[in-house]
């Protein structure tokens, strides 16, 4: 296949990339500057230049692809067209400010989402595109169950705004796209990892205490970043339109374990925080790590026949790459 992939520069999109190519596939990456351009040549990956506001850009790439895997999110106001970022800061009270923003950013993604499924249009190809499990998971209450496949966000999630978005996928494959959504664990760990827990890491040592919330027995489910690959690549080759498919390995690892780790690895104190207190701390991810998040792919593993292999979350984050300053 001819693969279209939006963030392919990224954490996430280097592994996918990689493993596309390395499994016969031709991959196109977007590239916004010279400089990832050039990364990405050096990876064996053709470069497409435009960004995620270049909506003609995506739809011209997309439409000369055989399938396209859409990567690509940023929370950066500054890359907001002007008008939409005159909305964000004029748009009402200033009290409002953090719900536009969010509102504006959402809106980006399902702009991008749009403009690749309007190209793939009565087609059967796949458009495959990235969501996270914690947008199932309601704050403050502890799951009875993993979330399932079959589960929808959650109104009561920190994770429900971008979860929203799914609808843009339902809409598509509803209109001859293989659309489908890869929803992935809350820690997609491995080397070069700059998501939620070395942020963790970054305020441990900052503050010089580890926390969690509670009794932090509420759960964070991972995946290592190759096995992200790996499903990201047979959900393109083999997904239905329409399905959900959950990059999970572990189901569920106390969170108070993971900052157990933390303050371990960093030789800082490992306290309990009320949720006030954490999001004093941590700011707008402050809500994430109180949540009970554990998550099965019981049903990918079937579909897909995707077998995660890499190492474990707490054993890979109990690195001396994750420390180093």
């Amino acid at each position: 296949m001819r693969v279209f992939v939006t963030g392919a520069t990224g954490f996430i999109g280097r592994a996918v990339t990689g493993d596309l190519i390395a499994h016969g596939h031709q991959v196109i990456g977007l590239a916004r500057s010279d400089d990832a351009a050039s990364a990405l040549r050096q990876a064996g990956v053709e470069p497409h230049r435009g960004g995620l506001h270049d909506l003609e850009s995506l739809r011209r790439a997309a439409d000369a692809a055989d399938g396209v895997i859409h990567l690509a999110f940023t929370f950066s106001l500054s890359e907001l067209p002007l008008r939409r970022l005159m909305g964000v800061f004029l748009g009402g009270l200033p009290g409002s400010i953090p719900a536009r923003a969010m509102g504006a950013i959402m809106q980006t993604d399902r702009l991008a989402i749009d403009a690749l499924g309007g190209a793939l249009r009565g087609s059967d190809r796949p458009l495959v595109t990235a969501f996270g499990v914690m947008g199932l998971a309601a704050a403050g209450q502890r799951a009875a169950l993993p979330a399932a496949e079959t589960d929808g966000p959650n109104p009561a999630s920190p994770g429900y705004g971008r979860a929203l978005n799914e609808q843009a996928v339902d809409v598509w494959a509803a209109r001859g796209v293989r659309a489908s959504v890869v929803r992935l664990a809350p820690s997609v760990h491995g080397d070069g990892d700059k998501g939620l827990v070395p942020q963790l890491i970054t305020v441990a040592r900052k503050r010089g205490e580890a926390i969690y919330v509670g009794d932090g027995e509420n759960r964070w489910s991972g995946v290592h970043r190759q096995d992200a690959a790996a499903l990201f690549r047979l959900a393109l080759e083999k997904g239905a339109a329409g399905a959900r498919y959950h990059g999970v390995a572990d189901e569920g690892v106390p969170f108070g374990s993971i900052a157990a780790l933390i303050g371990h690895r960093l030789g800082v104190p490992v306290r309990s925080r009320t949720l006030a207190e954490a999001n004093r701390q941590l700011g707008w991810f402050g809500p994430f790590i109180a949540v009970d998040n554990p998550a099965s792919s019981i049903r990918t593993q079937h579909d897909l026949g995707w077998r995660p292999t890499g190492p474990a979350l707490l054993p890979d984050l109990d690195r001396d790459s994750y420390f180093a300053t």
